[in-house]
C-alpha cells in the first residue's frame, strides 16, 4: 500500500465527512437541484470540500467565495492582476456549524443566494459543463474534482463571459455615534442599527474627464442575513468601442435612509484599461471609501487601488499570478497549503486596515476555447507616445550572421538536383501559375526576384524555353556556384528561343560572369546591323570591363602568333597614346599608324574561328569591316587609355583597353586594303587633333582680351610653321565627329571663339562636298556626358520613328576625344532667350521666317507642327533623363521650327536651381502654340502621352544601356553610380498601367507650365547674363 502523508489524510477525510454530512442532512436539498447548482452539472459526484479536522486556525467569519481568481493593482504598476484566494472556516466546526457552513457555500457558489435569477444563471453553466470535468469552486483556491476519485485534483482557473459581476463586500461598517443618532433620529432605522446585514444595493456608473458616458446601473434587489453577497452580473449601456482611454468604472453602495431617501455607505471608483492599454480581467478587490459617493473625477478621490510597495496583498498577489501564469512549478498539495496561508495573510491585512473592500469581477473573453485580451486601439495613437530620447542601443553579436543558411541551402540542392530535371521538362503551369509568371518576366531588369519566384522560375524552365524574354529571368536564377546546376542551365542556354539585342545587352553586364553566358549573348549581338550597333557601341566598349581580362591578352598573344609577328623596341602606337607622347606623329605631317609587326604582304580578310566570341573580338571584326564603325570605337578606346588622371581607376582596366586597342590595331594592319587604308586614317585623325589641341593651349595661355586672343587664333592657324602642319589645307580625312564627313582644311577668317569661361573655339571645315561643316572644339570640359546624352536622345529618336512618330528632333553630334577636349556639332539655331530679346515672342520670331495667311496665326502650318512636335519631344525626353539647369540660353530654335536643347552637364535629377520644374515648358513656349485652350497646344499634350508610352515599352533596352555605364566615368554617374539605374527607372513608371501612365504625364504638364518658382529663377538667370556680358 502506497505511502499516504498527513496532510493528504486530513484532506481526504474531510472531503468523505462533507459527503457524510451531506447525505444526511441535505438529502432533501440535493433531490431539489441544489447541488446542482453547486457543481455545475446536473448528475455529479459530491463536492470536494474540506472538512475541518485538523488543528489549524481560521476565522469564524469568513465564507466561502465564488472564485479563487482576485487581482489587486497599484498606481506604480496598473496592469498588475493579484489573485485572491479565500480562506476556510474557523477552528473545529460541529455539526450545527457544518450545517450553517453549507448553507452559506450552497449561496457562494450560486450566482446569487436561493434566487431565482442564481438558478437560471446557473442552469446555463450546466449545459456548458455538459461532458466536461466538474468545476467545485471553495474559498482557498478552484478545485477541479475528476469524475475518478482515484486522480488527484489539480488547480484552475474559472472561466466566465459577462461584462462585469458584483460580488461581496467585506468589512465592519462603524456605527455612527449617539450624538449623531440624536441628531437625526431616523438614522435609527438604517441598516447600521439591524442586528443582521442590512439590504444594501450598488450603483454602477462609467465616466470619462470626469463626465458620465452612460446612465448608472443598479444592481436588483435582494435580502442578505449574515453578510452581503450579491454575486449578479452587471451590463453596461455601452459598447467596448464606445470607451475611452481614460475611461474607469464607478462604484457606489447605498443603503435606504428613508421614503424615497438613499444614504452612501461608501464608493470606489477603478479604470478599466491598464497602463498599457488592456481591459481589465478577472477579480479585483477594491478599497470602499466610507460614507462618500464615488466620483469619475481625475484624479478620483475614492480610488479603488492605493499605491502601497510594502503591502504584503500585493507582494502575494503579484507571485500568486505569476503561479497562475505558469511561471512558477506547481505541486498540488503544496499549493493548497500555500494558498490557504495566503488567503489567512490577505484576510488579517484585510481586518487590520479597518476599511471594506468590494470584490467585483471583470470577464474573461474566449472564442472557440481560446481566451482573448481586450486591447484598446485608438487611430494614430502611436503618433503621439512619448519615447525615450536617449535609449541606448545594445549590440548583440550573432555569430551566424552572414553565415550560410544550411537549411536554405540544403532546399536549393534538392530542389535543383539532375534528378528534378526529368519531371520538370512536361510541367505545364496552371492558370494562376501562368498569370505568376507572367508578371515576373515583365519585370524590370533592376527588380531583383525572391527566392519563392526564383524556384518557380527554374520549376518551369522547360515550359519558359519558347518565351525568349524568359532566358534572362532564368539565368537570374542560376547559382553558378554550383557546378551541377550551372550545367543544367548551360545546357538549357541553346535549347532556348533566341533573344532579341536589345535583351542581349542585358547578359553583358556585370551580373553575369560565366564566360558561356556572356559569348552567347554576343551571338546575338552579331545579328544586329551595323547602324543599330552603333547606337550601343559608347556602352558595349564600357562592357569589355566586366570581360574576362586574361582571355583578352591571350587573344593579343593568339594573333601575335598566328601572324607570326614580333614585338618592336621602342613600344607599340597604343602605349604612345596612353602615355601622352606624340612619338607616332612625324615632323613631317600625317603617316599611318605605328605598328608592332613588320611590314609584309597582308591577308584578304579578317581571321575567324568559331561564330562565338568574346566581345573584344567581336566588336574588332565588325569594325574592321565598317569605316564607322571603326572610327567610334577608336576613339572611344582612345579615351578609356587615355584616361589615366581618374584615382579611382583600376589599372588592370586600363591595361585591358590597351591590350584592346593594340588588337585592333593588328586586325586593322594585317586586314585588307581597306583596313589598312582606315588604320591610315585614323592616324592622320590622331595627329590633327593633337596639332591642334597644342594650338588651342597656345591661344588659352595668350594674355588680353577676347579679341586679341581671336587674333592669335586665327594667326596660329594660317601660320604652316608654328605647328608643324597646315590646318588651311591638308589631305582629306574623316571628320572625327562624323566620318561621313571629309575634310581638307580650316576656313580662318570664319575661326572664334565663343563668349563663355573655358572659350570654346568655333570652326569652320571646308570638305571634300564643297560645303562648310561647323563645329565647336571645347578644351577643358570633359564631354563624355553629353555624349552619352546625345547618343540616348538618338536611340529614342529612332525608336519613336519606328513607331511612325516623328518628333522633330535636332541630337547633334558630340565626340569626347579624350578626357579634357572634344567635338561638338552647332546647328543654325538660335537661343530662345535672344528671341525673346529682339523679336518678343517666338511667335513673331516664326511668324517672320515662315510667314503664312492661311497657316495659324500667320505662320506655315509645316513649321508650326514642326515647333509643336519638337516641344513634346525634348518634353519628354529631357524629364526621362532628369536633363537640370534648364533656362532660356540653352533651349535653340531654329527658322524651320525645331527647338531642341543643348548643355547637359546635369543630368538624373540634378539641378542647380531650387525646386525645378518636372520638364522645361514655360509660358513663352506655351504661348507660341497658341495658349493652353489652342487646339495645338492640345496636340502637344497628346503627343507627349504618345511618346511617354512608346518609350515606356522600350525601358529594359534604355536601362540595360545605362547599367553598362554605371562604371563609366561621367561626372553624374559617378556621384551615385548605385542610383544611376534607378533613377532612370522611376521616371518611367513602370508599376502604372498605360492609362494611369498618361494621366501622370498629364499631372507633370500641369505642374510644369503652373511653376511659379521657375519664373522668378528665369529672371534671376536673364539678370546674370546681363551682368556678365
Amino acid at each position: 500500500m502506497p505511502h499516504v502523508c498527513d496532510d493528504c489524510a486530513r484532506e481526504f477525510t474531510r472531503m468523505d465527512n462533507l459527503r457524510r454530512h451531506q447525505r444526511e442532512q441535505h438529502a432533501e436539498e440535493s433531490r431539489g437541484g441544489t447541488k446542482d447548482r453547486v457543481m455545475g452539472r446536473e448528475n455529479s459526484l459530491d463536492p470536494d470540500i474540506f472538512d475541518d479536522d485538523s488543528n489549524m486556525s481560521f476565522e469564524s467569519d469568513t465564507e466561502i467565495l465564488n472564485s479563487s481568481d482576485r487581482e489587486e493593482e497599484t498606481e506604480d504598476d496598473d496592469d498588475e492582476e493579484i489573485e485572491s484566494v479565500t480562506s476556510e472556516e474557523d477552528e473545529e466546526e460541529t455539526e450545527d456549524d457544518s450545517e450553517e457552513t453549507d448553507s452559506e457555500l450552497d449561496g457562494s457558489v450560486t450566482s446569487c443566494e436561493e434566487g431565482e435569477e442564481g438558478e437560471e444563471e446557473e442552469d446555463t453553466d450546466e449545459g456548458d459543463m455538459e461532458g466536461e470535468e466538474e468545476w467545485a469552486l471553495y474559498r482557498d483556491s478552484t478545485i477541479l474534482q475528476p469524475l475518478n476519485e482515484g486522480e488527484v485534483p489539480q488547480q484552475v482557473l474559472k472561466e466566465t463571459r459577462r461584462f462585469g459581476r458584483t460580488g461581496t463586500l467585506e468589512g465592519k461598517r462603524e456605527r455612527k455615534s449617539y450624538k449623531a443618532l440624536v441628531e437625526d433620529p431616523m438614522l435609527r432605522y438604517s441598516g447600521q442599527y439591524q442586528e443582521t446585514c442590512s439590504d444594501l444595493y450598488i450603483t454602477c456608473q462609467v465616466f470619462a474627464k470626469g463626465k458620465p458616458l452612460a446612465l448608472p446601473v443598479q444592481t436588483s434587489y435582494k435580502p442578505f442575513s449574515t453578510r452581503w453577497n450579491w454575486n449578479e452580473w452587471i451590463t453596461l449601456p455601452l459598447k467596448y468601442s464606445d470607451l475611452s482611454r481614460n475611461a474607469q468604472v464607478a462604484f457606489t453602495v447605498w443603503e435606504i435612509y428613508g421614503p424615497r431617501k438613499a444614504l452612501a455607505v461608501g464608493g470606489t471608483t477603478v479604470p478599466l484599461f491598464g497602463k498599457h492599454g488592456m481591459f481589465r480581467q478577472g477579480m479585483h478587490d477594491l478599497r470602499v471609501w466610507p460614507d462618500q459617493e464615488s466620483d469619475g473625477a481625475e484624479p478620483s478621490q475614492t480610488p479603488g487601488k492605493i499605491s502601497n510597495n510594502d503591502d504584503q496583498m500585493t507582494r502575494l498577489g503579484k507571485l500568486t499570478k505569476k503561479h497562475r501564469k505558469g511561471h512558477m512549478v506547481k505541486v498540488d498539495w503544496l499549493d493548497r497549503l500555500t494558498f490557504r496561508e495566503i488567503e489567512m495573510i490577505n484576510e488579517k491585512e484585510k481586518r487590520e486596515s479597518n476599511s471594506m473592500y468590494l470584490m467585483v469581477e471583470f470577464p474573461l473573453i474566449h472564442f472557440d476555447g481560446v481566451e482573448y485580451s481586450i486591447v484598446l486601439f485608438e487611430k494614430g495613437a502611436d503618433d503621439t507616445l512619448q519615447v525615450r530620447t536617449q535609449a541606448e542601443i545594445v549590440t548583440v553579436p550573432d555569430p551566424e550572421m552572414l553565415m550560410e543558411n544550411l537549411v536554405e541551402s540544403k532546399h536549393h540542392k534538392l530542389a535543383r538536383s539532375v534528378r528534378s530535371g526529368l519531371s520538370d521538362k512536361d510541367l505545364k503551369p496552371n492558370a494562376a501559375t501562368r498569370d505568376q509568371l507572367n508578371l515576373i518576366l515583365g519585370y524590370p531588369p533592376t527588380k531583383a526576384m525572391s527566392l519563392e519566384e526564383q524556384d518557380l522560375v527554374w520549376k518551369f524552365r522547360f515550359y519558359l524555353t519558347n518565351q525568349k524574354k524568359a532566358l534572362t529571368k532564368f539565368l537570374k536564377c542560376v547559382n553558378w556556384t554550383l557546378p551541377q546546376e550551372a550545367k543544367q542551365a548551360l545546357e538549357l542556354l541553346y535549347k532556348w528561343q533566341p533573344i532579341d539585342v536589345d535583351d542581349a545587352l542585358e547578359l553583358l553586364s556585370p551580373q553575369f560572369s560565366n564566360l558561356m553566358v556572356r559569348r552567347y549573348a554576343v551571338s546575338r549581338l552579331q545579328q544586329a546591323e551595323d547602324e543599330d550597333l552603333l547606337l550601343y557601341l559608347l556602352q558595349l566598349v564600357q562592357a569589355l570591363k566586366y570581360e574576362d581580362f586574361n582571355e583578352i591578352k591571350r587573344g593579343l598573344d593568339t594573333d601575335k602568333t598566328r601572324h607570326d609577328t614580333v614585338s618592336s623596341t621602342d613600344g607599340s602606337y597604343a602605349d604612345s597614346m596612353v602615355s601622352g607622347t606624340v612619338n607616332v606623329i612625324s615632323q613631317d605631317g600625317f603617316h599611318p599608324l605605328q605598328s608592332d609587326f613588320p611590314t609584309r604582304k597582308p591577308e584578304e580578310s579578317i581571321p575567324v574561328t568559331h561564330d562565338e566570341c568574346d566581345l573584344a573580338t567581336f566588336l574588332i571584326q565588325r569594325a574592321c569591316k565598317n569605316a564607322i564603325l571603326a572610327n567610334y570605337l577608336y576613339w572611344y578606346l582612345f579615351v578609356e587609355c587615355e584616361d589615366q588622371d581618374n584615382i579611382n581607376r583600376d589599372q588592370k582596366v586600363t591595361e585591358m583597353y590597351i591590350n584592346v586597342m593594340k588588337r585592333f590595331s593588328q586586325a586593322l594592319l594585317k586586314g585588307g586594303g581597306e583596313c589598312r587604308k582606315r588604320r591610315s586614317l585614323l592616324a592622320a585623325q590622331q595627329t590633327f587633333v593633337d596639332r591642334l589641341v597644342m594650338l588651342i593651349k597656345v591661344v588659352q595661355r595668350e594674355g588680353g582680351n577676347r579679341k586679341k586672343k581671336v587674333e592669335k587664333l586665327q594667326a596660329l592657324l594660317a601660320d604652316p610653321e608654328v605647328n608643324k602642319i597646315n590646318f588651311t589645307t591638308f589631305d582629306p580625312i574623316p571628320m572625327p565627329l562624323d566620318p561621313e564627313v571629309q575634310i581638307k582644311g580650316i576656313v580662318v577668317e570664319k575661326a572664334t571663339l565663343f563668349k563663355s569661361a573655358l572659350m570654346p573655339s568655333k570652326l569652320t571645315f571646308n570638305t571634300t562636298q564643297s560645303q562648310e561643316y561647323v563645329a565647336m572644339f571645347k578644351y577643358g570640359d570633359d564631354l563624355r556626358q553629353d555624349q552619352l546624352i546625345l547618343q540616348i536622345i538618338t536611340l529614342m529618336d529612332k525608336l519613336l520613328r519606328k513607331e511612325n512618330l516623328d518628333l522633330k528632333l535636332s541630337p547633334y553630334k558630340t565626340l569626347a576625344t579624350a578626357s579634357k577636349h572634344g567635338f561638338v556639332q552647332l546647328v543654325d539655331a538660335i537661343p530662345v532667350a535672344e528671341i525673346l530679346a529682339s523679336e518678343g515672342t517666338i511667335l513673331n520670331y516664326l511668324r517672320k521666317h515662315s510667314p503664312n495667311e492661311k497657316g495659324p496665326y500667320g505662320i506655315s502650318q509645316e513649321v508650326m507642327d514642326t515647333y509643336v512636335k519638337s516641344c513634346a519631344g525634348y518634353c519628354v525626353i529631357t524629364y526621362l533623363l532628369g536633363v537640370g539647369d534648364r533656362h532660356l540660353d540653352n533651349l535653340l530654335l531654329s527658322k524651320s521650327g525645331k527647338l531642341l536643347h543643348v548643355d547637359f552637364g546635369y543630368i538624373l535629377g540634378r539641378d542647380p536651381k531650387p525646386l525645378p520644374p518636372p520638364m522645361k515648358l514655360c509660358k513663352e513656349m506655351v504661348e507660341a502654340m497658341g495658349g493652353q485652350s489652342s487646339d495645338q497646344y492640345q496636340e502637344f499634350r497628346r503627343l507627349c502621352y504618345t511618346a511617354f508610352l512608346h518609350l515606356r515599352r522600350s525601358a529594359n533596352l534604355i536601362l540595360n544601356l545605362f547599367s553598362l555605364m554605371v562604371d563609366a566615368n561621367v561626372p553624374d554617374i559617378a556621384l551615385e553610380p548605385d542610383k544611376t539605374v534607378k533613377k532612370v527607372q522611376d521616371k518611367f513608371r513602370l508599376d502604372l498601367n498605360d492609362e494611369e501612365a498618361v494621366h501622370y504625364m498629364q499631372t507633370l504638364i500641369d505642374e510644369s507650365v503652373g511653376a511659379l518658382f521657375a519664373v522668378v529663377v528665369e529672371q534671376f538667370h536673364k539678370f546674370a547674363q546681363y551682368w556678365r556680358k
